[in-house]
């Protein structure tokens, strides 16, 4: 008998994520016990459940979430990206009406050394 098993993982020591879809075996073997082999992409695997490790870093610190939320994450960093709007004038008290018209010289004055 066999099922089909997908996890999302994330590593928690790098930040990668992943995905994996798993054969899910059960047999029973020589001596009458019940007995679970899991596969990915048709090579047998230790359990995903039991201690995952990262494909990028070999970290042993691995978070495992339900199908799909690796890509959706993907998905939303992959979408059009967060609009902000432009800015618009500032209102200073008392100067109402007037306008000042900054420079880069001007903001940059304080930080200037004083020739000595």
């Amino acid at each position: 008998m066999s099922d089909i098993a997908s996890y999302a993982f994330a590593c928690m020591r790098c930040g990668h994520g992943w995905e994996q879809s798993y054969a899910v075996e059960h047999r029973t073997n020589a001596e009458g016990e019940q007995v679970v082999r899991y596969l990915a992409d048709g090579r047998v695997v230790p359990s995903p459940l039991s201690r995952p490790v990262c494909q990028y870093c070999d970290g042993h610190l691995v978070r495992i979430m339900r199908a799909g939320q690796v890509a959706s994450v993907r998905a939303a960093a992959d979408g059009p990206p967060h609009r902000v709007p432009a800015a618009g004038p500032v209102d200073v008290p008392g100067r109402a009406g007037r306008t000042h018209h900054w420079h880069l010289s001007g903001l940059l004055h304080p930080f200037h050394r004083k020739a000595g």
